[in-house]
């Protein structure tokens, strides 16, 4: 891990603006998301507040400058109750932070974060190509369940969504501590 990085949880107020920033890079620039246009900041604060109002971890990574260069949260997978041992993870890192382990460090914070929660599953959906990514999650020990090919288009391309999932916990070996209602 990247030395003086630490994690923690994201306060809209704080880091909205900077999330917003990242995100914003990957939008106009990547492709793992499919958005076309970046969100502002008031934009990115209330899709923070759904998240935190669901109960739900999103951390941001914090460099020895105190910057922000990245941030992760888990959402339900879906709405419906059966899926609600189940999450979605999202991991951002800064353009020029990448390759420093802030996504690795990010994601295990999250992992345990939604363990924590009572979650038995994670879910990646992953729009790419995006080796980076896959190999993140797969260190990780999300293993790949699924691909939709040309799901989306950006950039000029075609663009397919990889599907990745880990147990969290004790997974589906045991039943859970309270069942879906």
């Amino acid at each position: 891990m990247t030395p003086g990085l630490a994690i923690r949880p994201a306060v809209a107020t704080r880091d909205a603006a900077a999330i917003a920033a990242i995100y914003a890079h990957h939008v106009l620039h990547g492709l793992a998301t499919f958005e076309i246009t970046p969100p502002d900041e008031a934009a990115i604060a209330a899709r923070m507040k759904k998240v935190r109002d669901a109960g739900h971890p999103w951390l941001v990574a914090v460099d020895a400058a105190g910057d922000v260069v990245g941030y992760a949260y888990a959402s339900y997978f879906h709405e419906r109750a059966a899926y609600s041992l189940t999450c979605e993870d999202s991991i951002y890192v800064a353009d020029a932070a990448r390759g420093k382990g802030i996504g690795t460090a990010l994601l295990s914070a999250l992992v345990s974060a939604c363990e924590a929660q009572g979650f038995r599953q994670m879910i990646a959906i992953i729009g790419g190509p995006n080796p980076a990514s896959i190999a993140l999650h797969a260190r990780a020990g999300f293993r790949e369940i699924g691909r939709l090919a040309s799901l989306g288009r950006k950039h000029g391309r075609w663009l397919d969504v990889f599907l990745m999932q880990r147990e969290l916990g004790a997974g589906d070996a045991t039943a859970p501590d309270r069942e879906p209602a």
